[in-house]
């Protein structure tokens, strides 16, 4: 239950084409510290993306004065929320690609892969195929110290370690994947967009992403079908299908993620080191 004093905490992203980023970054930053938010806004030729946290009235005025811009006037919102400020800092930056794939030909604004609701993909997962009669395996496109945290049971998971591998490594699996429905999933949806596209391009036959990703799914469905929780890019490091904070921890050191047993290690200090960071260092 919300109270007064309850932090919402919203992620979004869409894109399309927004090429005043440069002229739009100070009023960003200006209605940011005006509304006391933290966290983080990237604004791109490509679109945006932000994580934010504040207080409800806060939270919906900004997005009344975002959707205002006609560019985000349909931007959808994922929120979770919290007793505390999940961020530090209010951030606004400007980037070339609001998630990095470094692939200039993908342009998600012109056109998506099909998509599949948590709802639907639920009961393909109960029922172990499509609605064609495929079966359906799940590949997750985030990062591996991501995918260490939680994931869908039975995925595909290929241990890459930044966003801009996948297109290689995928490329490289598509014959192993030929008659079956795949359907990519990530934290929120956004890198989807991109990675399901590249899909489709190389040859891929029928590939879905899961409509609002991982978030989405918690907040329709439960954690059905699905092991751990869920990676997220601030202080509560990981939630729950409850959309819950956990006791997980990040290393700030090496950004692993620290289990608590691991956390009464004497080499996990807060900020500073964890058991992680001294795999392969000799006493």
């Amino acid at each position: 239950m919300q109270s007064s004093t309850t932090y919402v905490n919203i992620a979004a992203y869409k894109f399309i084409s927004f090429d005043d980023t440069v002229e739009k970054r100070p009023e960003f930053r200006a209605l940011c510290e005006e509304l006391g938010l933290k966290g983080t806004i990237l604004l791109s030729p490509e679109g945006i993306n932000l994580f934010l946290a504040g207080l409800r009235g806060s939270i919906d005025r900004f997005l009344a004065w975002l959707r205002s811009d006609a560019r985000f006037a349909d931007i959808e919102v994922k929120e979770s929320y919290s007793d505390r400020q999940p961020f530090t800092k209010m951030l606004v930056k400007l980037k070339r690609e609001i998630i990095t794939m470094k692939n200039p030909l993908i342009k998600p604004e012109e056109g998506r892969a099909p998509a599949v609701d948590a709802k639907t993909l639920k009961r393909w997962l109960d029922q172990g195929h499509d609605d064609s009669g495929k079966p359906v395996v799940m590949m997750d496109t985030r990062n591996a110290f991501e995918v260490d945290v939680g994931t869908f049971s039975n995925t595909i998971d290929y241990r890459i370690e930044k966003f801009s591998e996948f297109p290689e490594v995928v490329e490289k699996h598509k014959d192993e994947l030929t008659g079956k429905t795949v359907v990519t999933f990530c934290t929120g949806g956004i890198r989807c967009e991109k990675a399901a596209i590249h899909m489709q391009n190389v040859g891929y036959d029928s590939v879905y992403q899961l409509e609002g990703g991982i978030l989405k799914y918690f907040e329709e469905v439960g954690g059905e079908h699905y092991t751990g929780d869920c990676f997220v890019f601030d202080y509560r490091t990981a939630l729950n299908p409850k959309l819950e904070a956990t006791e997980m921890k990040q290393c700030f050191a090496c950004r692993a993620v620290v289990t608590p047993r691991e956390q009464l290690s004497p080499y996990y200090i807060p900020g500073e080191s964890c058991p992680h960071c001294r795999k392969g260092v000799r006493e």
